[in-house]
């Protein structure tokens, strides 16, 4: 009997976790994944500005609890977007933790339509009123257990 296909939920939050693995912040490693139309149209993770030094290298730059030494990965994912003049216009997100507040307004006005996310970590009010505002959904959903490896069977 075939195994069971990942649907395109579990497909892209999977995604999102093992590009979290990218992360050079041990604060929150988090890996985001941009969608249009069940197609990836970019990937982030939370890092130092590209060809600058990261928390991983040189430690955290903190500033009223934040470490600002680091893009968080739905900035960078959108970022990707605008330099390779792709629209994120009517996307979706996956990421691995709800968006802080100033993520959630980037993507709102980008143009996000559902934001789904694994863990909830310390979602903002106001980033829910505002997602309810524009009408975009969020949505809980796990990783699903994956083993990766050599998955040739003989015939």
């Amino acid at each position: 009997m075939a195994e069971k296909r990942l649907t395109w939920q579990d497909y892209f939050m999977a995604n999102a976790e093992l590009i979290s693995k990218r992360s050079t912040c041990d604060r929150a490693y988090v890996g985001a994944v941009l969608v249009k139309n069940n197609r990836i149209i970019a990937t982030g993770y939370n890092g130092g500005v590209s060809e600058t030094s990261n928390c991983s290298e040189v430690g955290h730059q903190m500033e009223d609890g934040h470490c600002i030494r680091t893009v968080h990965a739905e900035m960078n994912a959108l970022i990707q977007c605008a330099k390779e003049g792709i629209s994120t216009d009517n996307t979706e997100i996956y990421v691995t933790h709800f968006p802080c507040i100033n993520c959630t307004k980037a993507l709102l006005q980008a143009g996000i339509k559902k934001i789904t996310y694994k863990t909830p970590y310390n979602p903002h009010a106001f980033a829910k009123e505002l997602m309810a505002q524009k009408g975009v959904q969020y949505v809980e959903h796990g990783v699903p257990k994956l083993t990766l490896g050599d998955d040739t069977k003989e015939k």
